[in-house]
């Protein structure tokens, strides 16, 4: 695909609105340039990697292995009457997602500074397309997910097609916070540093490894569920597993998600005309 056949406007865009949003219309006018960058970051990803898309397997795995040997084994977290590797496996096919698309939004706008700085298209695409780059190693998961289940002789039930929604739910999850950082990441290069410590504090305060259900009710599981990825993560095990269904964890989860998003656009469209200039 060539950069000259997408649909440039060649002016910058100007925020005169005091109370700035996402022109949808515009977005869809850009859904081939959304396509490109997406396609071209995953291929950048796997271009020098001598095992290529392999990596989408060996990742999960291996992190499953090991949180299996350390927590399932060793520390003997309760795992809801799963067999560990298949309990930690389901919410690290989130969780890695999730993760992924974080990291890359977070430096996407920093890495794609030249083609800021030639032409307009809406920026926010570029986190956008930063966030779906990663569906590829997330399906690829889920397929050795439909794996575990049968080597393991776990019953699939009918809330495994819930996995849509639940997807389309963690991408705007993923992509709530990527716009943050990514704007954030533009005018403090401090967050190219901050971000894989906080991805690292994230994963132990979410319930990757663990059980929502060891944390005490009341006060506890109420802050708990201000993560918003405590309710995505119940509410993959309750689709996945047929674990118990997620209680109040996901309806606290959903409004903080939706604080995070609206907020995270403001503050991005604001600062979307000072990109090219600090960039």
């Amino acid at each position: 695909m060539q950069f000259q056949n997408l649909p440039y406007k060649k002016v910058y865009s100007s925020n005169s609105s005091k109370f700035p949003k996402i022109n949808i219309k515009e977005l869809w006018e850009y859904k081939e340039l959304l396509f490109f960058l997406t396609l071209r970051d995953i291929q950048i990803r796997y271009k020098q990697a001598a095992l290529g898309i392999l990596w989408a397997l060996l990742q999960p795995l291996l992190a499953m292995i090991i949180f299996s040997v350390i927590f399932g084994n060793l520390a003997k977290l309760p795992s809801d009457n799963i067999p560990y590797a298949v309990f930690s496996y389901a919410g690290l096919m989130p969780w890695q997602l999730f993760a992924g698309a974080i990291s890359r939004s977070g430096n996407s706008l920093v890495a794609n500074r030249n083609l800021l700085t030639k032409v307009y298209f809406p920026r926010i695409i570029i986190p956008l397309s930063a966030t779906l780059s990663g569906l590829i190693e997330y399906f690829i998961g889920f397929i050795m997910f439909i794996g575990l289940l049968i080597l393991f002789n776990i019953k699939i039930t009918w809330t495994i097609l819930l996995i849509l929604p639940l997807t389309v739910g963690l991408l705007i999850t993923a992509f709530s916070i990527g716009v943050w950082i990514s704007a954030l990441n533009v005018q403090y290069r401090d967050f190219e540093h901050i971000t894989p410590f906080l991805i690292q504090i994230w994963l132990y305060a979410s319930p990757v490894v663990y059980s929502s259900n060891l944390i005490p009710d009341g006060i506890y599981q109420t802050i708990f569920s201000l993560n918003p990825m405590t309710g995505v993560i119940d509410c993959f095990r309750w689709a996945l597993l047929g674990s118990s269904p997620p209680s109040k964890t996901i309806f606290i989860s959903l409004v903080v998600v939706l604080l995070i998003l609206f907020s995270g656009i403001l503050y991005f469209k604001k600062m979307e005309d000072t990109f090219a200039d600090i960039v």
